[in-house]
Order: structure tokens, then sequence, then C-alpha cells
């Protein structure tokens, strides 16, 4: 199986999709999937560029909406997840996971899927100790504060993914583990990217939240993006552990590496998205205990996942185990409940939260607005700003 791992998307569905079908033409090629590592920028609508996180100036449709209107199909099946450049309001309809357009699947804010016989997981967003252990209290339409924090990743959703006891093939993170400069060419890097310097010496570029995960999932492939620019790592897992290979790659704009194309062993297909049995026993079981405010998460008990599993697996044998069918929703000011989310939610005989309000959530208490969390918490805003002095911004 070849699978094309693609940094930042910044939208540019055209472009990316593009450069694929011509590296098949002269590499004589099939490229069976296509991951990117967020920033995809799934907007649908321009009311959708209101929950976007960047400058005005860059509040762009690019070309992600004609993928969601029909006007265009993907050529390729691609998986997604968030980052801190996102249309947010558009990706919590789907927190779950779910078809972000025919053929386009967003993993959700966390996330595992089967494609074919790999397993492929995901974490959503940046790390941002301020707001890590709270819960997803943000709800659209959203304040200037809210629109800033609604991607920061939640202990809630790494919790879950730190359940995981089968095997992960790929992983994908926006953000980079923290310490993984220690097992590449940091040195390549700070020539590159200089204003990453004082974070590198310091150990603090990077996700406290990833290197977790990366600890315990020890997954063979795990990609990111977020700094734009290309760095390779190998992590040897303990004396004769298993070995992660770590490729971050850049944002879709000319002469940047922002593509790499992954040979896998797979079974000879065809390949398509399926549910994840473990993912969704995780999902159940731990649902009762989703964080929906600013409170501080306190955890959840430890119990055995065995019987939600084999429930789950006899519910896929009864049904299937492809995601429910895409479903466009109209354009919206506040939350609206997704079909693909409702579906799911029921299939799973799980109750729908994501649309509780302020309102209810009497307990809040307002956060000091967020500053951000050193050089690279928002890297696009940075690179604006130093773009002069940075031939490679």
């Amino acid at each position: 199986m070849k699978i094309a791992v693609e940094g930042c998307m910044h939208g540019e569905l055209d472009n990316v999709y593009a450069t694929m079908q011509h590296l098949e033409r002269v590499e004589n090629i099939k490229i069976d999937l296509l991951i990117c590592c967020g920033d995809f920028q799934a907007v649908r609508y321009q009311s959708d560029l209101n929950s976007l996180n960047v400058k005005p100036n860059y509040r762009k449709m690019n070309s992600f909406w004609k993928y969601y209107s029909g006007e265009e199909i993907a050529p390729y099946p691609t998986i997604f997840i968030g980052g801190n450049h996102e249309a947010s309001n558009y990706l919590w309809e789907l927190y779950y996971g779910g078809w972000a357009a025919p053929n386009i699947y967003f993993l959700g804010y966390a996330g595992v899927i089967k494609f074919g016989d790999i397993r492929i997981g995901g974490l959503s967003g940046i790390y941002n100790p301020r707001h890590y252990n709270l819960g997803h209290y943000e709800r659209p339409p959203y304040n200037e504060s809210d629109i800033r924090s609604i991607y920061h990743v939640r202990e809630y959703d790494v919790f879950k993914l730190m359940q995981i006891k089968e095997p992960i093939d790929i992983f994908i993170s926006h953000d980079w583990p923290l310490g993984i400069t220690d097992f590449g060419d940091s040195d390549n890097l700070i020539r590159k990217k200089p204003y990453f310097r004082r974070e590198i010496e310091e150990r603090s570029l990077g996700s406290r939240a990833a290197a977790q995960l990366l600890d315990k999932l020890k997954p063979p492939y795990w990609f990111s993006a977020h700094l734009h620019c290309k760095f390779p790592a190998v992590i040897q897992h303990g004396e004769n552990g298993p070995v992660t290979k770590f490729l971050a790659l850049d944002k879709c704009l000319p002469r940047r590496q922002f593509l790499q194309i992954l040979e896998i062993g797979s079974d000879p297909g065809p390949h398509e998205i399926m549910f994840d049995e473990e993912w969704l026993a995780i999902t159940r079981q731990f649902n009762s205990v989703f964080p929906l405010t600013r409170k501080p998460w306190l955890g959840a008990p430890e119990v055995e996942n065995q019987d939600h599993y084999q429930w789950i697996k006899d519910k896929l044998k009864a049904r299937g185990g492809r995601p429910f069918e895409f479903i466009r929703t109209p354009p919206s000011s506040g939350h609206q409940r997704n079909p693909q989310t409702e579906s799911l939610l029921e299939f799973l005989e799980l109750p729908y939260l994501l649309d509780v309000t302020r309102e209810t959530r009497a307990e809040d208490q307002p956060l000091e607005e967020d500053g951000g969390n050193g050089a690279s918490d928002d890297i696009d805003e940075m690179e604006e700003l130093t773009v002069a002095g940075d031939p490679d911004a």
C-alpha cells in the first residue's frame, strides 16, 4: 500500500491532489491514501470563516468547499486531523469523527480508524497547558478567546487514546511530540528555523501530550506538521524495543517539502476506511465522563473494556464497519447536529452532548485571555512577522 502524507493543508486540496497525480505519472505508481497532519481548513461556507483562527486577510475559501458541495470529488481517500487553523465550528459537529466531505474523513478530536488492515490513529489540535486539564467548554459562535482555545488538546481525549492496547500502525498529530528533536538533526533544524533555538534548548518545543502517547503507543510511523519544515527522526523505545520513524512535513507551497510517499505492507485490498472496534469500545466506555465545562477534568475510573469491546464487535458484525453516510449541513451561526454524529451516537446508544450550552453550565467561570505558549504555538502568525528575515518562511 502506498500512502501519501502531507503536512499543513491550509485548504489547498486542489494543489495537493494535483501534486499526487503528477507523482503517480512521473514515478509510475498508484497512491492508495492521503493522510493530512492538520490545518486542513474544511471551510464549507463564508460563515465558516468566522470560526477560523487566522488574521482577516488570510481568511479565504480556498478549495475544500468544492469537495463539500460535490462540485469536485476527492480522487484519493483522504484522512485528516485538526490543527490550530481550522473551521472549528464544523469540526465540532464531527467531534467523534466522520466524513467531512465525500471520500474525506476527519479522525475527530481523537480517533482511530482502519484503512484495509492498517490502523491509523490521530490527535487533533495543539498542546497548551493553560487548557489541557479543562473540559471542552467552547461552543459556536466563538468569542475572541474561545476561537483560540477550541483547538487546544484536552486531557480527556489523550486519556482515551492512552487506553489503546492493540498495535497502531500510523499515528498523526499536528504539533510535534515534546523532545522529538533529540532524535534527529536539531542543529540543522536550528539553522533553518533559528527562532526555535530557545525552545529546543529549554526542551519546551512540542507537545507533552503527544510525547506521552508516543511513549505508550510506540507506532512504527508518526507524522506531524505545524512548524512548517521537514524534520525526520528515529526513536528507539528502550533497548531492543520497537522503533518509531517520525517525520514532520511543511505546508503546501511551491518549493516546500510538504508531501512524502510511504510504502507499507498490507493486505491486497480493495482498501476502504472502516470503523475500528477497539476505538468505538473506548468511546462508548468513557462518554459518560465527557467533560463539557471549564472545570478541570477529574479523570475516569479504571475498568475493563472487554464488555464494551464484545458489544461493539457484535453490533458491527450485524451492521458492517463502514462509517455512516456523509450528509451536508446548512450554514449556521451556532451549533447544529450533524446527522453522522447523531447516527453514530444512536448506534453506540449514547446521548448527544455536543450542544450543551453555557446556560446549562452555571459552574463555568471565565478564564484569563489565552496568551499563547511560545514561538511555536501559532506558527503562521509568527512566520508572518519573521518572513523578512527567514528565507524558508
